[in-house]
């Protein structure tokens, strides 16, 4: 039996491999829905409940908690002040089609603290009973450069980190 699987769509801008630092995290798993991932993923009031480094997310314009086209939040990671994101993408899943959402997340000041993010992530299911969760991020700017010097590169062990926290909210499992 051969299965396609899906892509991220890039806007030209955040092609990866052409930033200052890309990771691409995946998992493929048996015991949780598509649907019970997507709710974990896109309603932001769960997040804190399973990944250690989300913080203070806000929504300027009073919408939120669950992310839609065009949603503009507020939220830090990484240590860096809260970033300013907007949702660029969202597909809700349905069969045979995967569930897209992805941001852009910005930081302004000097050239040191400016960055500019694309963060996607792509949830769709597989042949088997299986889930399949992509999450893939461009970064542009000088300290994202230093991210990605690092070793490990901390933001692949933190995408990581809120992978396996979002399957074990998925699942029902506490941390």
């Amino acid at each position: 039996m051969k299965s396609m699987q899906s892509a991220i769509n890039w806007p030209e801008r955040y092609l990866p491999g052409t930033g200052d630092n890309f990771v691409s995290n995946e998992v493929i798993v048996q015991g949780v829905t598509v649907a019970q991932v997507w709710h974990h993923l896109t309603d932001t009031s769960t997040w804190e409940s399973y990944y250690d480094n989300v913080a203070d997310i806000s929504f300027p314009h009073g919408d939120g908690p669950e992310l839609k086209d065009g949603l503009v939040f507020r939220f830090g990671t990484f240590g860096f002040p809260p970033l300013d994101a907007h949702v660029v993408e969202f597909q809700e899943p349905a069969e045979g089609v995967p569930g897209r959402v992805s941001w852009t997340a910005k930081q302004d000041g000097t050239p040191a603290e400016r960055l500019d993010v694309l963060h996607a992530w792509l949830v769709e299911d597989l042949p088997g009973g299986r889930v399949r969760i992509l999450t893939q991020e461009t970064q542009i700017g000088e300290s994202a450069a230093q991210l990605a010097r690092q070793i490990p590169n901390p933001m692949l062990n933190g995408h990581q980190a809120w992978l396996d926290g979002l399957v074990r909210a998925a699942s029902g499992r506490a941390r």
